[in-house]
């Protein structure tokens, strides 16, 4: 098992978009992310947001003509515009490669070549149904101003906080062993949601938290399909969640926002006046 609160820290979540610009009518200029970094890769482009309790959100997008690019184009012309992946911030990459190889999980994309950061992934295969990527920085890059066109957000301008990525999950057991033993989560809570499906919610050093989900009553279980997990939703708490676009009530001081009325990723808003 890795150092917990050493070794790993879960850093954000990465949604894919069509075009840069795309993230950041709801989840910067209602939500109040705040700008933190962007940057282009081999065909690709992303940009970040930070909200109130330091989470991040990563809008991923396909850029020029390198092959993630297509990569890219591929998977929204399979799956459409959401979430694509768990970043999780290491201090030796190395040394957890080793230790999850030698408990028969089988990174992917290894680099370390990069003169800023060292990097691989898990295959969604492995990791219940959602791309893992394991970074180590190197270094701190010089940021990038705010982009052009960026909202301009006041200070004065209400920030939600991203309380907790929300996973679902064929096999819970299966998946704590990964995300709890292996990437060495802490268990922050657990319970029954409403509709009987278990979940356990795990920690890091950091603001990010998981919560995998058992997709085992029909209707979760009917959504999940043949996958072997799928992100459910973002979770969010804000103010004024009434007033974010698409928002319907759900209970008392609690609203949804569908997958189809913001980027493909479905939000779950509580409000934080209560």
């Amino acid at each position: 098992m890795v150092d917990r609160e050493e070794l790993v820290r879960f850093d954000h979540v990465a949604v894919v978009v069509r075009r840069e610009t795309d993230l950041w009518p709801v989840l910067a200029g209602v939500l109040g992310g705040r700008y933190v970094a962007r940057g282009v890769g081999d065909g690709y482009g992303w940009t970040q947001l930070r909200y109130a309790n330091g989470f991040i959100v990563e809008g991923l997008y396909p850029d020029g003509d390198g092959a993630h690019s297509e990569f890219l184009d591929r998977f929204i012309e399979k799956s459409g515009v959401g979430p694509h992946h768990l970043t999780f911030h290491v201090k030796d990459l190395r040394v957890l490669l080793d230790q999850l190889r030698d408990a028969g999980v089988h990174p992917i994309a290894e680099d370390f070549d990069n003169p800023w950061w060292h990097e691989a992934s898990l295959h969604p295969d492995e990791a219940h149904g959602t791309v893992v990527q394991l970074l180590q920085n190197l270094e701190v890059p010089e940021v990038e101003p705010e982009p052009e066109g960026f909202p301009d957000i006041g200070y004065d301008h209400p920030v939600a906080s991203l309380g907790r990525v929300v996973h679902a999950v064929r096999d819970l057991k299966a998946a704590l062993h990964l995300y709890r033993d292996l990437l060495g989560g802490r268990v922050v809570s657990s319970g029954s949601a409403v509709d009987g499906n278990h979940w356990v919610e795990l920690g890091w050093g950091g603001p990010g938290r998981l919560r995998l989900l058992e997709a085992v009553h029909a209707e979760l279980a009917e959504w999940l399909g043949d996958r072997p997990g799928r992100t459910r939703h973002l979770f969010f708490s804000f103010d004024e969640p009434e007033y974010v676009p698409g928002a319907h009530r759900v209970a008392s001081g609690r609203y949804v926002v569908d997958a189809d009325d913001v980027l493909g990723t479905r939000m779950v808003l509580a409000s934080s006046a209560r």
